[in-house]
């Protein structure tokens, strides 16, 4: 299949919607449709999409902006493929959002979203680029521009996304893990190699397995499983290394248990090993493990840069990895895919993504890193007024103002400066107590840390009315993933795996993105107004 550009229909005599009345198109003119039509549906770019088709002569691809337009529809509506393709034929709107008012027949079949999709999918897995990614946050940008939004000041925030599996017991997990091997072979008409492991297939098996015994029962049938996993192995061998289900039951075997004097067993923490990141679910092998406020979760997590200005806000860039991911961790990639900013762009975030390193990657490119509460041990305020060299390498003067006589630099982790001063400077001082002098016969000395002044500064900020402002904003954010959850049913992705999940993520972005542009155009927004974005 050839790449070819969208050259859009514009209106012509024939359009469909010249059929209508006059009240009729009023009413078209007024709906969702003309703003999709006219701010979203020409901003798509479908060139860097090319690389998905061939460069010969051959059938040309269904438009990739339709292919867009339709995928961020169905999240503003919340519908199925088959009932896009049905509101594309007989909906007026649907058509006049993407343009396709003049076309004879509908563009979109059945399987045009599916096979756009899985084109994406493949890119991804083979080159590591999320082309949708790079189209919905093109898309945001313009959306921020159309509402007016000054990209000086963002927010950021993290949220849970559950995958789309089942909770199993680590017995569980090997069982499931042996069932769909066996299944594999006996579907594959292999049955001679799994004798004596045919109920592994038969319907209700699992459920005679775990809900049907006692606890002593179980505690035999994992003796069972685990004789049964090593007999497959001895069975399968190298010829079925490329197996999705050997591979599976190999990872699960290496995850959950150990080999003991020719013995296999579950794996203790004393055997180490255990981590977030192994096999939840056989179904999602992408899908990990992190218990955050007193909750356990599998899946993904999400993060949120949304950029907010007195028209309102417009989610500016956002991400999606397994749920080990740190919010540190996400911040520092934004920050690795951010150039330096010509005027200084405000980040304001929870205590999450503070941290000295942050801070410094955040100064390189020209932002201002706000974190609204800090995890830690707080220290003395005094510690924000000691004056450092350009460097950070040495102390220049204390609260005081007083000149130290030596000053000892342990870098490495620590960061510490051991400074001394005249006794008398120290002793005859109001500040040594908060200071934490200690005056000894000839001299007195002060230990300051780095870290210790850097988050000083913090807390003195933090009393300051700025930071209150930034902080009733940071406040808002806390609506996204409420949003994407309730409206569009963020934990319940009708797919599973991490590039799957990313895709559908970016799309439910660009829907919500588009109802705030909607929401602006109308003129229905209720925006708290804030001095900070005067």
């Amino acid at each position: 299949m050839s790449f070819r550009t969208n050259s859009y229909q514009q209106i012509s005599f024939t359009d469909c919607i010249n059929g209508l009345t006059s009240r009729e198109q009023k009413a078209l003119e007024h709906s969702w449709a003309k703003t999709f039509a006219e701010d979203i549906f020409p901003a798509i770019d479908e060139k860097p999409f090319s690389v998905l088709y061939s460069s010969s002569a051959s059938r040309p691809n269904t438009p990739v902006n339709i292919c867009i337009g339709a995928l961020i529809i169905k999240e503003i509506f919340g519908i199925s493929d088959d009932e896009l393709v049905e509101n594309l034929m007989l909906d007026p709107r649907y058509q006049y959002a993407l343009h396709t008012t003049s076309c004879e027949e509908q563009p979109l079949s059945d399987k045009s979203l599916s096979r756009f999709r899985k084109r994406c999918y493949d890119y991804e897995s083979v080159y590591g680029v999320d082309l949708l990614h790079n189209c919905i946050t093109g898309l945001s940008d313009r959306i921020a521009r159309l509402m007016d939004i000054n990209p000086r000041i963002k927010r950021m925030d993290s949220m849970m996304i559950a995958a789309n599996i089942r909770k199993l017991s680590r017995v569980e997990l090997l069982y499931t893990c042996v069932s769909k091997l066996v299944i594999y072979l006996h579907n594959n008409k292999k049955d001679d190699l799994i004798k004596g492991m045919e109920h592994y297939y038969e319907p209700g098996d699992y459920n005679k397995t775990f809900y049907y015994n006692t606890s002593e029962e179980t505690e035999d049938q994992l003796s069972v499983i685990l004789n049964d996993a090593d007999k497959l192995l001895v069975i399968c061998g190298t010829e079925y290394d490329d197996v999705t289900e050997y591979q599976l039951l190999l990872r699960c075997l290496s995850e959950q248990t150990v080999v003991e004097e020719a013995s296999r067993r579950l794996r203790t923490k004393e055997d180490g090993g255990l981590h977030s990141g192994m096999l939840q679910n056989p179904s999602d092998p992408d899908a990990t493990y992190r218990s955050k406020a007193g909750k356990e979760y599998q899946g993904y997590a999400a993060n949120i840069e949304e950029t907010v200005g007195k028209n309102g806000s417009v989610i500016t860039d956002y991400q999606y990895e397994k749920n080990n991911y740190s919010d540190s961790q996400f911040l520092k990639d934004s920050f690795a895919r951010t150039e330096v900013q010509d005027e200084t762009v405000t980040v304001v975030a929870d205590g999450a993504y503070s941290g000295k390193e942050n801070h410094d990657l955040a100064a390189e490119k020209n932002i201002q890193l706000v974190n609204t509460d800090l995890s830690g041990k707080s220290v003395n305020d005094i510690l924000a007024e000691f004056v450092f060299n350009e460097e950070g390498t040495k102390v220049l003067r204390c609260p005081a103002g007083y000149e130290p006589k030596s000053c000892g630099y342990t870098g490495g982790k620590s960061q510490q400066f051991h400074v001394s001063f005249q006794r008398d400077q120290c002793a005859n001082c109001p500040n040594k107590d908060r200071c934490k002098a200690k005056v000894h016969k000839r001299v007195s000395s002060v230990t300051v840390s780095v870290k210790a002044h850097e988050r000083a500064r913090q807390q003195c900020f933090m009393g300051t009315e700025e930071f209150k402002n930034l902080f009733r904003i940071r406040n808002g954010v806390e609506t996204v993933p409420s949003l994407l959850r309730r409206k569009y049913h963020a934990d319940r992705m009708p797919v599973r795996g991490l590039i799957r999940g990313r895709f559908f993520f970016g799309c439910k972005i660009g829907a919500l993105n588009f109802a705030k542009l909607f929401t602006f155009r109308k003129g229905l927004g209720h925006y708290a107004q804030n001095p900070a974005l005067a």
